[in-house]
C-alpha cells in the first residue's frame, strides 16, 4: 500500500454518484489506491454547489462521475465544470457507452471513462492518467 500512497496521495477526489452503495464501493476502492482526499456528491446539483464552495482551495483536482443520475446527467455535469475550470480532469463512469453519447462527452474534453462494472485496475490505469496529467500542470507552472 506504501507505493500507491506515495503514487496517488496528491490526487483529491471529488466522487458524484446518486447510489450511495456504489459510492461506498468507489471510496473503498480509492483509499486502497491511496486516495486519502475524497468527496462526495449525492447528484450533480450537490457536486456544483460543492465546487462552488470550494472555488480557490484547490482541494478537488479530479471529478469521478457517474453518467446516468435522476437530478442531472453526468454530461450536464461535465459542460458546467468546463465553464468554470476547463481543465479539471473528469472521468464519466458509466454503463452508457453509444457512440453519440461518447462524441457529446469528448466535445466538453472528458478525460476518459470507466464502462460499470469495473475493477480496482482499471480504476488504478485512469488515475494513473489523471496523475500524468496533474505531474504535467505542476512542471508547466511559472
Amino acid at each position: 500500500m506504501s507505493g500507491n500512497q506515495k503514487e496517488f496521495g496528491q490526487i483529491k477526489v471529488l466522487v458524484v454518484e446518486d447510489d450511495q452503495h456504489t459510492t461506498l464501493l468507489i471510496k473503498r476502492m480509492l483509499l486502497d489506491l491511496g486516495v486519502v482526499n475524497i468527496f462526495e456528491a449525492n447528484g450533480g446539483p450537490e457536486a456544483l454547489r460543492l465546487l462552488e464552495s470550494l472555488e480557490g482551495q484547490d482541494l478537488v483536482n479530479v471529478v469521478l462521475c457517474d453518467w446516468k443520475m435522476p437530478d442531472m446527467s453526468g454530461l450536464d455535469v461535465l459542460k458546467q465544470i468546463r465553464t468554470r475550470d476547463p481543465d479539471m480532469p473528469f472521468l464519466m463512469i458509466t454503463g452508457v457507452a453509444d457512440v453519440d453519447s461518447v462524441i457529446e462527452a469528448k466535445a466538453y474534453s472528458v478525460t476518459g471513462y470507466i464502462k460499470k462494472p469495473f475493477s480496482m485496475e482499471i480504476l488504478r490505469k485512469k488515475l494513473r492518467i489523471v496523475q500524468r496529467i496533474l505531474d504535467a500542470r505542476a512542471n508547466s507552472a511559472p
